[in-house]
């Protein structure tokens, strides 16, 4: 144990490490399709489309969508219920209000049912506690993301919760991760951001004259030719505790 503590303790870490949270720390995406699939599996006019072809118009759907829930437009709830909505009309039918609405509750139920953190998040940041400065900046609805932090069990981990709803600018805006590092006291060029969105952590960061991480566990082609450290996993703590440690050493 003692042997355990030295060793992490020998690996300077930055002053301020920055976390996206949902695809980083929140396993979103595929709890998303593991809900999208028990709802498909019960409705005649979803199992119309493929289950790939229905995540992909999801996706869409979602897209359209969240930027009136950033806005504060629509409630998380209403969002869903819209997003059925639209995913029957690409399906070929239509679903009265209350008909989404059953079926954004039935969603809602199996999400909260199989949600999980990505493998290794949990400990990586109880690794890191201590020992660095650790935020989270995420773009949503205050109330849903506070929460979802308390479910992996990391509100008493991470020093501060930045959420573009509360600050009133999203990411990729640099404003959102200067309202992070003010609240940590951490200058810029002492702080690390690791996300997986390359627009808006790894772009948002290098606005904000941060050194960003490239969160890649899908291992996906870089949309940019910008050389950027790259991270596929929380699962080996002393690995990616080294690259954080070499990013923020440069």
């Amino acid at each position: 144990m003692a042997s355990s503590a030295r060793s992490r303790a020998s690996v300077e870490l930055p002053p301020g490490i920055l976390f996206d949270l949902d695809d980083t720390l929140f396993d979103h995406r595929l709890t998303c399709r593991d809900a999208l699939a028990s709802v498909r599996a019960g409705s005649p006019l979803l199992r119309r489309l493929s289950l790939a072809a229905a995540w992909q118009e999801y996706l869409r759907a979602l897209e359209e969508i969240h930027p009136h829930v950033l806005a504060g437009r629509l409630s998380s709830d209403e969002s869903r219920v819209e997003r059925f909505r639209i995913l029957a009309r690409r399906a070929g039918g239509r679903l009265s209000v209350e008909e989404a609405r059953a079926l954004a509750r039935r969603y809602r139920a199996r999400y909260e049912a199989v949600r999980r953190p990505v493998p290794g998040a949990v400990p990586f940041l109880r690794r890191l506690r201590g020992r660095t400065r650790i935020g989270v900046v995420t773009n949503s609805a205050v109330e849903e993301q506070e929460e979802k932090l308390r479910f992996l069990g990391l509100d008493s981990v991470v020093d501060t919760l930045v959420v573009s709803a509360e600050v009133g600018t999203t990411k990729p805006d640099p404003r959102i991760f200067r309202i992070a590092l003010q609240r940590l006291g951490v200058p810029s060029d002492r702080a690390v951001m690791v996300g997986d969105s390359w627009i808006n952590d790894v772009e948002g960061a290098l606005a904000a004259g941060i050194r960003p991480v490239w969160f890649n566990r899908f291992r996906e082609r870089a949309p940019s030719t910008t050389p950027v450290a790259e991270l596929r996993s929380f699962r080996s703590l002393r690995a990616a505790e080294e690259l954080l440690a070499r990013v923020g050493g440069r």
